[in-house]
Protein backbone atom coordinates (compact mmCIF):
# COMPACT_ATOMS: atom_id res chain seq x y z
CA UNK A 1 0.00 0.00 0.00
CA UNK A 2 1.36 3.41 -1.00
CA UNK A 3 1.64 6.34 1.39
CA UNK A 4 -1.21 8.06 -0.42
CA UNK A 5 -3.50 5.06 -0.01
CA UNK A 6 -2.53 4.78 3.66
CA UNK A 7 -3.40 8.45 4.26
CA UNK A 8 -6.76 8.06 2.53
CA UNK A 9 -7.50 4.99 4.67
CA UNK A 10 -6.61 6.93 7.84
CA UNK A 11 -8.84 9.83 6.80
CA UNK A 12 -11.76 7.52 6.00
CA UNK A 13 -11.27 5.80 9.36
CA UNK A 14 -11.29 9.12 11.22
CA UNK A 15 -14.45 10.23 9.43
CA UNK A 16 -16.15 6.94 10.23
CA UNK A 17 -15.06 7.22 13.88
CA UNK A 18 -16.54 10.72 14.14
CA UNK A 19 -19.71 9.47 12.45
CA UNK A 20 -20.05 6.55 14.86
CA UNK A 21 -19.39 8.70 17.95
CA UNK A 22 -22.05 11.21 16.92
CA UNK A 23 -24.65 8.63 15.86
CA UNK A 24 -26.68 8.99 19.13
CA UNK A 25 -27.33 12.65 18.27
CA UNK A 26 -29.30 11.50 15.21
CA UNK A 27 -31.63 9.44 17.38
CA UNK A 28 -32.16 12.30 19.83
CA UNK A 29 -33.28 14.54 16.99
CA UNK A 30 -31.01 17.54 17.73
CA UNK A 31 -30.82 19.53 14.50
CA UNK A 32 -27.41 21.10 15.01
CA UNK A 33 -25.69 17.84 15.95
CA UNK A 34 -27.51 16.04 13.12
CA UNK A 35 -25.96 18.53 10.70
CA UNK A 36 -22.45 17.76 11.92
CA UNK A 37 -23.11 14.02 11.77
CA UNK A 38 -24.42 14.40 8.23
CA UNK A 39 -21.28 16.28 7.21
CA UNK A 40 -18.97 13.62 8.62
CA UNK A 41 -21.02 10.83 7.02
CA UNK A 42 -21.00 12.53 3.60
CA UNK A 43 -17.26 13.19 3.75
CA UNK A 44 -16.58 9.60 4.88
CA UNK A 45 -18.34 8.19 1.81
CA UNK A 46 -16.76 10.80 -0.49
CA UNK A 47 -13.27 9.88 0.68
CA UNK A 48 -14.12 6.19 0.50
CA UNK A 49 -14.88 6.68 -3.21
CA UNK A 50 -11.25 7.73 -3.65
CA UNK A 51 -10.14 4.21 -2.67
CA UNK A 52 -9.93 1.17 -4.92
CA UNK A 53 -12.64 -0.52 -2.82
CA UNK A 54 -15.01 2.40 -3.26
CA UNK A 55 -14.44 2.63 -7.01
CA UNK A 56 -14.84 -1.14 -7.34
CA UNK A 57 -18.40 -0.82 -6.01
CA UNK A 58 -19.39 1.90 -8.50
CA UNK A 59 -17.42 0.92 -11.61
CA UNK A 60 -19.64 -2.11 -12.46
CA UNK A 61 -22.40 0.39 -13.28
CA UNK A 62 -20.47 0.99 -16.49
CA UNK A 63 -20.28 4.81 -16.32
CA UNK A 64 -16.71 6.01 -16.58
CA UNK A 65 -15.63 8.48 -13.85
CA UNK A 66 -18.93 8.06 -12.00
CA UNK A 67 -17.09 7.63 -8.63
CA UNK A 68 -15.56 11.08 -9.21
CA UNK A 69 -18.96 12.68 -9.83
CA UNK A 70 -20.50 11.00 -6.78
CA UNK A 71 -17.49 11.99 -4.69
CA UNK A 72 -17.92 15.65 -5.63
CA UNK A 73 -21.70 15.61 -5.09
CA UNK A 74 -21.26 14.10 -1.62
CA UNK A 75 -18.56 16.65 -0.82
CA UNK A 76 -20.90 19.49 -1.79
CA UNK A 77 -23.64 18.02 0.41
CA UNK A 78 -21.20 17.68 3.30
CA UNK A 79 -20.00 21.26 2.87
CA UNK A 80 -23.57 22.55 2.83
CA UNK A 81 -24.58 20.84 6.08
CA UNK A 82 -21.24 21.80 7.65
CA UNK A 83 -22.07 25.45 6.96
CA UNK A 84 -25.46 24.89 8.59
CA UNK A 85 -23.70 23.55 11.68
CA UNK A 86 -21.17 26.39 11.87
CA UNK A 87 -23.90 29.00 11.49
CA UNK A 88 -26.15 27.41 14.13
CA UNK A 89 -23.30 27.05 16.65
CA UNK A 90 -22.17 30.67 16.57
CA UNK A 91 -25.66 32.10 16.09
CA UNK A 92 -26.41 30.99 19.66
CA UNK A 93 -23.84 33.46 20.96
CA UNK A 94 -25.10 36.60 19.21
CA UNK A 95 -27.37 36.29 16.20
CA UNK A 96 -27.13 40.05 15.54
CA UNK A 97 -23.31 40.18 15.33
CA UNK A 98 -21.84 41.16 11.96
CA UNK A 99 -19.83 37.95 11.53
CA UNK A 100 -22.95 35.88 12.26
CA UNK A 101 -25.03 37.86 9.78
CA UNK A 102 -22.32 37.31 7.17
CA UNK A 103 -22.19 33.58 7.83
CA UNK A 104 -25.97 33.33 7.73
CA UNK A 105 -26.08 35.02 4.32
CA UNK A 106 -23.35 32.72 3.00
CA UNK A 107 -25.18 29.70 4.40
CA UNK A 108 -28.41 30.71 2.66
CA UNK A 109 -26.57 31.35 -0.58
CA UNK A 110 -24.71 28.05 -0.31
CA UNK A 111 -27.93 26.15 0.35
CA UNK A 112 -29.43 27.54 -2.87
CA UNK A 113 -26.17 27.25 -4.80
CA UNK A 114 -25.55 23.64 -3.80
CA UNK A 115 -28.48 22.31 -5.81
CA UNK A 116 -27.53 24.48 -8.78
CA UNK A 117 -23.89 23.41 -8.52
CA UNK A 118 -24.78 19.72 -8.38
CA UNK A 119 -27.08 20.14 -11.38
CA UNK A 120 -24.37 21.95 -13.35
CA UNK A 121 -21.71 19.39 -12.44
CA UNK A 122 -23.97 16.54 -13.49
CA UNK A 123 -24.87 18.23 -16.77
CA UNK A 124 -21.24 18.99 -17.63
CA UNK A 125 -20.21 15.48 -16.61
CA UNK A 126 -22.70 13.72 -18.87
CA UNK A 127 -22.91 16.15 -21.81
CA UNK A 128 -19.58 17.99 -22.06
CA UNK A 129 -16.78 15.73 -20.82
CA UNK A 130 -15.37 13.06 -23.08
CA UNK A 131 -16.11 9.97 -21.01
CA UNK A 132 -14.75 7.59 -23.62
CA UNK A 133 -11.33 8.12 -22.06
CA UNK A 134 -10.38 5.57 -19.43
CA UNK A 135 -7.68 4.94 -16.88
CA UNK A 136 -5.54 3.62 -19.73
CA UNK A 137 -5.24 7.22 -20.98
CA UNK A 138 -4.37 8.60 -17.52
CA UNK A 139 -4.80 7.43 -13.93
CA UNK A 140 -5.96 10.92 -12.97
CA UNK A 141 -9.36 12.44 -13.75
CA UNK A 142 -7.76 15.75 -14.74
CA UNK A 143 -5.22 14.01 -16.97
CA UNK A 144 -7.98 12.21 -18.87
CA UNK A 145 -9.73 15.45 -19.77
CA UNK A 146 -6.82 17.82 -20.46
CA UNK A 147 -7.78 20.59 -22.87
CA UNK A 148 -11.52 20.11 -22.51
CA UNK A 149 -13.35 23.37 -21.65
CA UNK A 150 -15.84 21.34 -19.70
CA UNK A 151 -13.10 20.41 -17.24
CA UNK A 152 -12.58 24.07 -16.32
CA UNK A 153 -16.30 24.55 -15.80
CA UNK A 154 -16.73 21.30 -13.88
CA UNK A 155 -13.84 21.63 -11.41
CA UNK A 156 -14.04 25.43 -11.39
CA UNK A 157 -17.57 25.28 -10.00
CA UNK A 158 -16.65 22.63 -7.45
CA UNK A 159 -13.49 24.40 -6.29
CA UNK A 160 -15.22 27.79 -6.04
CA UNK A 161 -17.91 26.26 -3.83
CA UNK A 162 -15.28 24.53 -1.70
CA UNK A 163 -13.10 27.62 -1.31
CA UNK A 164 -15.99 29.89 -0.30
CA UNK A 165 -17.24 27.47 2.34
CA UNK A 166 -13.73 26.80 3.65
CA UNK A 167 -13.04 30.52 4.10
CA UNK A 168 -16.29 31.04 6.01
CA UNK A 169 -15.47 28.14 8.34
CA UNK A 170 -11.90 29.42 8.75
CA UNK A 171 -13.21 32.89 9.62
CA UNK A 172 -15.59 31.59 12.30
CA UNK A 173 -13.20 29.05 13.81
CA UNK A 174 -10.31 31.53 13.77
CA UNK A 175 -12.41 34.07 15.65
CA UNK A 176 -13.54 31.39 18.13
CA UNK A 177 -9.91 30.28 18.64
CA UNK A 178 -8.90 33.80 19.69
CA UNK A 179 -11.73 33.91 22.24
CA UNK A 180 -11.35 30.34 23.57
CA UNK A 181 -10.39 30.19 27.25
CA UNK A 182 -9.11 26.58 27.30
CA UNK A 183 -5.78 25.80 25.63
CA UNK A 184 -6.95 22.48 24.19
CA UNK A 185 -10.03 24.07 22.64
CA UNK A 186 -7.93 26.97 21.34
CA UNK A 187 -5.43 24.55 19.79
CA UNK A 188 -8.17 22.46 18.21
CA UNK A 189 -9.90 25.48 16.70
CA UNK A 190 -6.58 26.81 15.41
CA UNK A 191 -5.91 23.47 13.69
CA UNK A 192 -9.40 23.50 12.16
CA UNK A 193 -8.82 27.07 10.95
CA UNK A 194 -5.47 26.13 9.41
CA UNK A 195 -7.08 23.17 7.70
CA UNK A 196 -9.79 25.33 6.14
CA UNK A 197 -7.27 27.96 4.96
CA UNK A 198 -5.21 25.22 3.36
CA UNK A 199 -8.37 23.77 1.81
CA UNK A 200 -9.18 27.14 0.22
CA UNK A 201 -5.60 27.41 -1.04
CA UNK A 202 -5.89 23.90 -2.48
CA UNK A 203 -9.01 24.92 -4.41
CA UNK A 204 -7.28 28.02 -5.81
CA UNK A 205 -4.15 26.14 -6.89
CA UNK A 206 -6.21 23.37 -8.41
CA UNK A 207 -8.37 25.81 -10.39
CA UNK A 208 -5.34 27.78 -11.59
CA UNK A 209 -3.66 24.63 -12.86
CA UNK A 210 -6.76 23.38 -14.66
CA UNK A 211 -7.22 26.74 -16.35
CA UNK A 212 -3.57 26.80 -17.37
CA UNK A 213 -3.57 23.34 -18.98
CA UNK A 214 -6.79 24.15 -20.81
CA UNK A 215 -5.22 27.25 -22.38
CA UNK A 216 -1.84 25.57 -22.88
CA UNK A 217 -2.25 21.78 -23.00
CA UNK A 218 1.52 21.38 -23.28
CA UNK A 219 1.77 22.24 -19.56
CA UNK A 220 -0.07 19.00 -18.80
CA UNK A 221 3.36 17.39 -18.45
CA UNK A 222 3.29 18.80 -14.92
CA UNK A 223 0.24 16.67 -14.16
CA UNK A 224 1.92 14.11 -11.92
CA UNK A 225 3.75 16.79 -9.92
CA UNK A 226 0.55 18.83 -9.60
CA UNK A 227 -1.44 15.83 -8.43
CA UNK A 228 1.12 15.01 -5.75
CA UNK A 229 1.32 18.61 -4.53
CA UNK A 230 -2.42 19.24 -4.45
CA UNK A 231 -3.17 15.81 -2.98
CA UNK A 232 -0.68 16.54 -0.20
CA UNK A 233 -2.42 19.85 0.47
CA UNK A 234 -5.80 18.12 0.52
CA UNK A 235 -4.63 15.36 2.87
CA UNK A 236 -2.98 17.82 5.23
CA UNK A 237 -5.99 20.17 5.23
CA UNK A 238 -8.40 17.32 5.98
CA UNK A 239 -6.21 15.82 8.71
CA UNK A 240 -5.78 19.23 10.38
CA UNK A 241 -9.54 19.71 10.40
CA UNK A 242 -10.28 16.20 11.62
CA UNK A 243 -7.64 16.19 14.35
CA UNK A 244 -8.58 19.70 15.38
CA UNK A 245 -12.22 18.71 15.70
CA UNK A 246 -11.23 16.08 18.25
CA UNK A 247 -10.51 18.80 20.85
CA UNK A 248 -14.08 20.19 21.03
CA UNK A 249 -15.46 16.66 20.73
CA UNK A 250 -13.18 15.36 23.49
CA UNK A 251 -14.23 18.24 25.74
CA UNK A 252 -17.86 17.31 25.15
CA UNK A 253 -17.10 13.66 25.91
CA UNK A 254 -15.30 14.61 29.13
CA UNK A 255 -18.24 16.80 30.15
CA UNK A 256 -20.66 13.92 29.52
CA UNK A 257 -18.52 11.49 31.50
CA UNK A 258 -18.30 13.90 34.43
CA UNK A 259 -22.06 14.45 34.33
CA UNK A 260 -22.69 10.69 34.30
CA UNK A 261 -20.37 10.21 37.28
CA UNK A 262 -22.18 12.94 39.20
CA UNK A 263 -25.55 11.43 38.27
CA UNK A 264 -24.44 8.02 39.55
CA UNK A 265 -23.31 9.54 42.85
CA UNK A 266 -26.49 11.60 43.27
CA UNK A 267 -28.93 8.88 42.25
CA UNK A 268 -29.50 7.26 45.70
CA UNK A 269 -30.15 10.66 47.29
CA UNK A 270 -32.32 11.84 44.38
CA UNK A 271 -34.31 8.61 44.33
CA UNK A 272 -35.14 8.76 48.04
CA UNK A 273 -36.10 12.43 48.23
CA UNK A 274 -38.25 12.51 45.09
CA UNK A 275 -39.92 9.25 46.11
CA UNK A 276 -40.86 10.89 49.40
CA UNK A 277 -42.05 14.11 47.71
CA UNK A 278 -43.79 12.67 44.68
CA UNK A 279 -45.00 16.02 43.29
CA UNK A 280 -41.45 17.12 42.46
CA UNK A 281 -39.90 14.77 39.85
CA UNK A 282 -40.55 15.26 36.15
CA UNK A 283 -39.75 11.57 35.67
CA UNK A 284 -40.28 9.37 38.78
CA UNK A 285 -37.56 6.85 39.71
CA UNK A 286 -37.75 3.68 37.66
CA UNK A 287 -39.32 0.55 39.08
CA UNK A 288 -38.13 -2.52 37.22
CA UNK A 289 -39.77 -5.89 37.91
CA UNK A 290 -42.02 -4.41 40.55
CA UNK A 291 -39.17 -2.80 42.46
CA UNK A 292 -37.31 -6.03 43.25
CA UNK A 293 -33.93 -5.40 44.85
CA UNK A 294 -32.33 -7.74 42.31
CA UNK A 295 -33.36 -5.30 39.57
CA UNK A 296 -32.18 -2.18 41.43
CA UNK A 297 -29.07 -1.85 39.27
CA UNK A 298 -31.14 -1.92 36.08
CA UNK A 299 -33.46 0.75 37.48
CA UNK A 300 -30.48 2.92 38.43
CA UNK A 301 -28.93 2.63 34.98
CA UNK A 302 -32.26 3.50 33.39
CA UNK A 303 -32.63 6.62 35.54
CA UNK A 304 -29.05 7.74 34.90
CA UNK A 305 -29.02 7.35 31.12
CA UNK A 306 -32.58 8.07 29.93
CA UNK A 307 -35.29 10.75 29.70
CA UNK A 308 -33.19 13.82 28.84
CA UNK A 309 -31.30 14.95 25.75
CA UNK A 310 -27.88 14.96 27.44
CA UNK A 311 -26.39 13.89 30.78
CA UNK A 312 -25.73 17.56 31.55
CA UNK A 313 -29.43 18.39 31.24
CA UNK A 314 -30.30 15.34 33.33
CA UNK A 315 -27.82 16.45 36.01
CA UNK A 316 -29.43 19.88 36.10
CA UNK A 317 -32.81 18.24 36.59
CA UNK A 318 -31.50 16.05 39.42
CA UNK A 319 -30.05 19.05 41.26
CA UNK A 320 -33.23 21.09 40.80
CA UNK A 321 -35.47 18.26 41.97
CA UNK A 322 -33.31 17.51 45.00
CA UNK A 323 -33.49 21.17 46.01
CA UNK A 324 -37.24 21.37 45.36
CA UNK A 325 -37.82 18.23 47.43
CA UNK A 326 -35.58 19.62 50.16
CA UNK A 327 -37.69 22.76 50.29
CA UNK A 328 -40.86 20.68 50.67
CA UNK A 329 -39.26 18.65 53.43
CA UNK A 330 -38.27 21.86 55.23
CA UNK A 331 -41.97 22.74 55.45
CA UNK A 332 -42.65 19.49 57.29
CA UNK A 333 -39.51 18.80 59.33
CA UNK A 334 -39.16 20.00 62.97
CA UNK A 335 -37.77 23.52 63.23
CA UNK A 336 -34.69 22.44 65.21
CA UNK A 337 -33.91 19.27 63.24
CA UNK A 338 -30.90 20.75 61.48
CA UNK A 339 -29.41 21.99 64.76
CA UNK A 340 -29.76 18.46 66.15
CA UNK A 341 -28.07 17.06 63.04
CA UNK A 342 -25.19 19.49 63.57
CA UNK A 343 -24.80 18.48 67.18
CA UNK A 344 -24.73 14.82 66.19
CA UNK A 345 -22.10 15.47 63.52
CA UNK A 346 -19.96 17.39 66.02
CA UNK A 347 -20.38 14.64 68.61
CA UNK A 348 -19.07 12.15 66.07
CA UNK A 349 -15.89 14.19 65.61
CA UNK A 350 -16.64 16.02 62.37
CA UNK A 351 -15.70 19.66 61.94
CA UNK A 352 -15.75 22.42 59.32
CA UNK A 353 -17.25 21.57 55.94
CA UNK A 354 -17.20 17.86 56.79
CA UNK A 355 -19.55 18.54 59.70
CA UNK A 356 -21.82 20.61 57.45
CA UNK A 357 -22.01 17.85 54.84
CA UNK A 358 -22.68 15.20 57.45
CA UNK A 359 -25.33 17.36 59.13
CA UNK A 360 -27.13 17.93 55.83
CA UNK A 361 -27.07 14.21 55.05
CA UNK A 362 -28.40 13.39 58.54
CA UNK A 363 -31.10 16.04 58.19
CA UNK A 364 -32.22 14.64 54.83
CA UNK A 365 -32.34 11.09 56.18
CA UNK A 366 -34.42 12.16 59.18
CA UNK A 367 -36.61 14.62 57.23
CA UNK A 368 -37.79 11.82 54.93
CA UNK A 369 -39.70 10.38 57.91
CA UNK A 370 -41.71 13.62 58.08
CA UNK A 371 -42.63 13.76 54.38
CA UNK A 372 -46.32 13.07 55.12
CA UNK A 373 -46.59 15.59 57.96
CA UNK A 374 -48.74 18.76 57.51
CA UNK A 375 -46.94 21.58 55.74
CA UNK A 376 -45.98 24.72 57.62
CA UNK A 377 -43.31 27.40 57.63
CA UNK A 378 -39.95 26.21 56.23
CA UNK A 379 -37.55 25.08 58.94
CA UNK A 380 -34.07 26.61 59.22
CA UNK A 381 -31.67 24.90 56.88
CA UNK A 382 -28.12 25.58 55.72
CA UNK A 383 -26.43 24.31 52.57
CA UNK A 384 -23.52 25.23 50.30
CA UNK A 385 -23.09 25.97 46.60
CA UNK A 386 -22.94 29.44 45.05
CA UNK A 387 -23.16 28.24 41.44
CA UNK A 388 -24.16 25.10 39.59
CA UNK A 389 -20.69 23.51 39.56
CA UNK A 390 -20.10 24.05 43.28
CA UNK A 391 -23.65 22.92 44.07
CA UNK A 392 -23.13 19.66 42.18
CA UNK A 393 -19.84 19.08 44.01
CA UNK A 394 -21.50 19.78 47.37
CA UNK A 395 -24.49 17.55 46.73
CA UNK A 396 -22.17 14.72 45.64
CA UNK A 397 -20.36 15.17 48.94
CA UNK A 398 -23.63 15.06 50.86
CA UNK A 399 -24.81 12.06 48.82
CA UNK A 400 -21.63 10.16 49.70
CA UNK A 401 -22.39 10.61 53.40
CA UNK A 402 -26.07 9.89 52.84
CA UNK A 403 -25.34 6.49 51.30
CA UNK A 404 -23.60 5.28 54.45
CA UNK A 405 -25.98 6.95 56.89
CA UNK A 406 -27.87 4.57 59.19
CA UNK A 407 -31.61 4.12 58.58
CA UNK A 408 -32.05 4.82 62.29
CA UNK A 409 -30.66 8.35 62.02
CA UNK A 410 -34.15 9.81 62.40
CA UNK A 411 -34.65 8.00 65.70
CA UNK A 412 -31.23 9.15 66.92
CA UNK A 413 -32.00 12.78 66.09
CA UNK A 414 -35.42 12.43 67.71
CA UNK A 415 -33.67 11.39 70.90
CA UNK A 416 -31.68 14.64 70.74
CA UNK A 417 -34.86 16.75 70.80
CA UNK A 418 -35.16 19.03 73.87
CA UNK A 419 -38.36 17.39 75.08
CA UNK A 420 -36.82 13.91 74.66
CA UNK A 421 -33.74 15.00 76.59
CA UNK A 422 -35.84 16.43 79.47
CA UNK A 423 -37.94 13.28 79.63
CA UNK A 424 -34.82 11.16 79.85
CA UNK A 425 -33.46 13.35 82.65
CA UNK A 426 -36.68 13.02 84.68
CA UNK A 427 -36.60 9.27 84.34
Amino acid sequence: MSLSDALVSVIVGLFLLQTAIRLPTVWRGQRRERSLWGAFAAFAVAWWLRTDAGRAVIDPLGIEDLPTLLKHILAIGGICVLLNYVTDVYQDADASARHIRLTTKVRRTAARASAATVLCLTSVFFFDLDRSKTADDSIYFVGRHVGEPGLVLYLGLFNAYTAAAALVCAYQWGRAARLADRWNLRTGLAMMTSGMVLMALYAVVRTAYITMITVRPTMATLGTVQEHVTDTMLYLATLLWLLGSIAPASHAVVARVRALRALTRLHPLWRDVVSAVRSVPLHPPSRVMGGLRAAALIATVRDVVTHDATPQIRLGRYVTEIRDATHELRRRAPADLFQRARRLASAEGYSGEDAEAVAEAYWLKAALDTADAPAGMPAAFHTSGDDFASEVAWLCRVARVYRRTSPHTGAILEALAPDAASTTAKE
